[in-house]
């Protein structure tokens, strides 16, 4: 809230619409917000269908862009982002569009956020209802003006985005890692779990099958020194044998 005057002004949070036109957009919508929020960690915040606030005392100067990335500003929870507040203007925004949003998408949000300074507006049409290869996207040149992006990279980001029939795919340039949405990772740690259980057993047969064989060789050693113990007997024996015939005279080593 912000004093103007004596009149006080109130920022709503909501405006009690949803969150977008299908379960598609949704879906794609808290895809993007949990992929970057893995991804940018404490870098940045990435807000989602919150209502941004450009302009101090007037709260019907906002937009409540789909997914929105702000870098510089404190980690943390925000109900809603007010530019004069937080002094950071955001670097990206990316719009899930429709035919239903394409004029507003495409026409007032894109004219606002290059006024503001907004260095990347990508939009994304998931059910492929009006943009050519479903993905477009403009970067701020040295005029600050939005020009297009000629391949899906945003700089901003370090990522680059792979659309496709109701999902936006997004590789880091660092190493081409894909970015994992929380289905991914479920599956991914449930693979992974899998794998464990997998390589405990076969470690659990591998250990049953050493102690067989520690079994095995501690059975053939008893063997072999009682086999030895009996030599030893023989031996004994044979040479008493013939310590008592030398004794009447006879040698042993004549006897057949």
């Amino acid at each position: 809230m912000t004093l103007t005057g004596t009149r006080s002004v109130i920022y709503p949070d909501s405006d009690g619409e949803p969150l977008a036109e299908t379960q598609t957009h949704v879906w794609v919508i808290l895809s993007l917000l949990s992929m970057l929020s893995q991804y940018l960690g404490e870098r940045a915040v990435v807000f989602a269908d919150q209502f941004f606030y450009y302009i101090e005392g007037n709260a019907r100067a906002r937009v409540a862009p789909d997914v929105m990335v702000v870098f510089g500003i404190e980690p943390g929870m925000r109900r809603s982002y007010k530019l004069w507040e937080e002094g950071e203007i955001p670097g990206i925004i990316l719009e899930i569009t429709s035919e239903g949003t394409r004029e507003t998408d495409w026409g007032f949000k894109k004219r606002l956020y290059e006024q503001i300074g907004i260095r990347e507006y990508w939009l994304f049409d998931p059910l492929g209802e009006w943009i050519e290869g479903q993905l477009r996207g403009y970067r701020l040149n040295e005029d600050g003006v939005y020009r297009a992006i000629t391949n899906p990279v945003s700089e901003v980001l370090g990522l680059r985005l792979e659309a496709g029939m109701g999902r936006l795919d997004l590789y880091r340039l660092d190493n081409g890692e894909k970015l994992l949405t929380l289905d991914e990772l479920a599956q991914e740690l449930a693979q992974t779990e899998q794998d464990l259980f997998q390589k405990e057993q076969v470690l659990e047969q591998t250990q049953q099958e050493l102690l067989q064989k520690e079994q095995t060789l501690e059975q053939k050693e008893q063997t072999l020194a009682q086999t030895q113990e009996q030599l030893n007997q023989e031996r004994q024996r044979a040479e008493r044998l013939a310590a008592y015939l030398r004794s009447q005279g006879m040698n042993p080593d004549e006897i057949v």
